[in-house]
């Protein structure tokens, strides 16, 4: 199961270690895959992810999520 998110703020690959560290936290997440470039977080996981647990993970990164 992929889920796909933009995150705004990352400008550094210290950025990208906070975001993959946090997302992967999650329960279930098996890959975090980070795009500094375009800010695209792709997240591997075992059952589909709830888009406020992905948020909150982000925001305690330190960023935030870009809304659709």
């Amino acid at each position: 199961m992929t889920t796909t998110v933009t995150v705004s703020g990352m400008t550094c690959q210290h950025c990208v270690s906070s975001v993959k560290e946090e997302v992967g936290e999650i329960a279930g997440v098996t890959s975090v895959d980070v795009d500094l470039a375009s800010g695209r977080v792709d997240i591997e996981s075992d059952a589909p992810l709830e888009p406020a647990t992905v948020t909150q993970a982000v925001q305690e990164a330190g960023y935030q999520v870009v809304e659709a």
